[in-house]
């Protein structure tokens, strides 16, 4: 009997999907390569675009408001932000199937950052105390180096921040390459024995302060970089929260958006370095040919788009949309695939690629077959759902992907429907076009589906001014 499959599984942190279209200034070369040996999608996207509610997901399979983890660990009180432990993780199925696993680097799935009680038996997390003493030193080290050039986040009253900046600190010595060097010790151990591995690799770059090696930043020509059609978006007709947060860089320049651009591409590349020395030492082993190869990220960033950075809060592409690279033995070779899947949709398929147990769960369901056959199966894959519950400021939003619209259910402000076909940068909201009313309802419609085959509260604000719909679940057929 073979043996199962050894899983390296590659993250990073508020990445966009973009970055790795043919003709994309970021360049990626190792992350290419893994794309020539697997299925790259287009259309995956997450189902929360916070990092902790998306990263429970995850590890679960389930939407946050199931899971519990509704908003980002930290800065908030502890019984604001739960994960509900009664439903494993997919890290603990593969310890009862035999798997050695490792986790390093960022966690921030849930609060008590013990890695060890959700199947990961070695943890070399961002928060683990020797980690932790690393990555301090190393942090320390590169703000008293400083940045060249630079740019602040300053708004009145607030903290300032830095938005992005250029450091002479090489990755090898910044927290990417950190959590590389102890990935690459657990594989030279697990190598060694015969029972099958899971090393969970996840980066914090390239996350906000957007921080580049000047090597990197340098092969970039900044001037010629293009500014998204999206950067100058008035935001007229969606709702007004969007424009009060873009308040936040309305001093930006054209030339500080590219100068951001620039740090965030760059970031990219040299994360792109690291999975290289992780993707070599895996060929060199022999067992590649052995091993699942995920590469992925927890959300996007809107990276000037509508005027704005960072994430939450607005439902747009660029923080919807996530890279995802799966690769390996029976997988389709060299497939870019238009398919919609989410992010929750790998626990259930690597249970699945594994021989593991499976969750029997309403909220995310196995892709494998779409691995297996992208062309034929792409047909079953075309609707995506997601939720959003604000971030320290609460919020609500239900989200439906199919075919080419995409529906927002906004529980603050009127709702937004987009042609993401006849409008990629989502510059105008549909919702009020007559013509469009067939579309809204029938989307309306799957979301209180989904509401429903999922247990979501929601179904049950009943109250008047709960009714924020246009109608209710009530006019679902039983």
């Amino acid at each position: 009997m073979p043996r199962q499959p050894n899983i390296l599984f590659l993250m990073t942190d508020q990445m966009q999907a973009r970055v790795l279209e043919p003709g994309h200034p970021c360049q990626t070369p190792n992350l290419d390569r893994l794309a020539a040996r697997g299925v790259r999608f287009q259309c995956a996207y997450t189902p929360n675009a916070v990092c902790s509610p998306a990263r429970a997901s995850l590890m679960t399979g389930l939407l946050p408001h199931n899971h519990g983890v509704q908003t980002v660990t930290g800065d908030v009180a502890p019984d604001k932000c739960l994960l509900r432990t009664e439903h494993p993780h997919w890290a603990q199925r593969l310890v009862q199937a035999g798997y050695r696993t490792g986790y390093f680097g960022k966690w921030h799935v849930e609060q008590t950052q013990k890695v060890g009680a959700f199947g990961w038996q070695v943890d070399g997390g961002c928060l683990e105390p020797r980690m932790d003493a690393i990555l301090r030193a190393a942090r320390e080290r590169i703000h008293k180096a400083g940045y060249s050039p630079v740019r602040y986040n300053e708004t009145p009253g607030y903290v300032r921040s830095v938005h992005y900046g250029v450091t002479d600190i090489p990755p090898e010595e910044r927290p990417m390459g950190l959590i590389t060097r102890e990935a690459l010790s657990f594989l030279g151990e697990a190598r060694q024995d015969d029972m099958p591995w899971c090393c969970f690799v996840s980066f914090p770059e390239p996350h906000d302060p957007y921080i580049a090696g000047r090597a990197a930043f340098e092969r970039i020509d900044v001037d010629a970089l293009e500014l998204p059609p999206n950067v100058h978006d008035t935001l007229e007709g969606r709702p007004g929260v969007y424009r009060k947060l873009a308040r936040v860089w309305k001093s930006m320049t054209d030339r500080e958006h590219r100068e951001a651009r620039a740090c965030y591409f760059a970031s990219i590349t040299e994360l792109d370095g690291q999975f290289g020395r992780l993707l070599d030492v895996l060929d060199k082993s022999g067992q590649a040919d052995n091993t699942l190869v995920v590469m992925t990220a927890d959300h996007g960033d809107l990276m000037g788009a509508h005027r704005m950075y960072c994430k939450g809060y607005t439902v747009a592409e660029e923080i919807y949309n996530i890279p995802l690279i799966v690769a390996g033995a029976d997988i389709a070779r060299n497939i870019v695939t238009p398919a919609r899947v989410g992010l929750h949709d790998l626990c259930p398929t690597l249970l699945e690629l594994t021989g593991c147990k499976p969750f029997d769960v309403p909220d995310s369901r196995s892709f494998m077959t779409l691995l297996q056959d992208p062309a034929g199966q792409a047909r079953h894959f075309t609707a995506g759902y997601a939720e959003y519950h604000g971030s320290r400021i609460p919020m609500m939003q239900r989200i439906a992907w199919k075919g080419r619209f995409k529906y927002v259910l906004n529980g603050f402000d009127f709702d937004e429907l987009y042609d993401l076909e006849d409008d990629p940068f989502e510059m105008t909201n549909l919702i009020d076009s007559a013509a469009h009313q067939p579309v809204i309802r029938e989307r309306m419609t799957f979301i209180w589906e989904r509401i429903r085959a999922t247990g979501d509260p929601l179904e049950k604000a009943q109250y008047p001014m709960w009714r924020i719909a246009s109608f209710g679940p009530l006019e679902l057929k039983k």
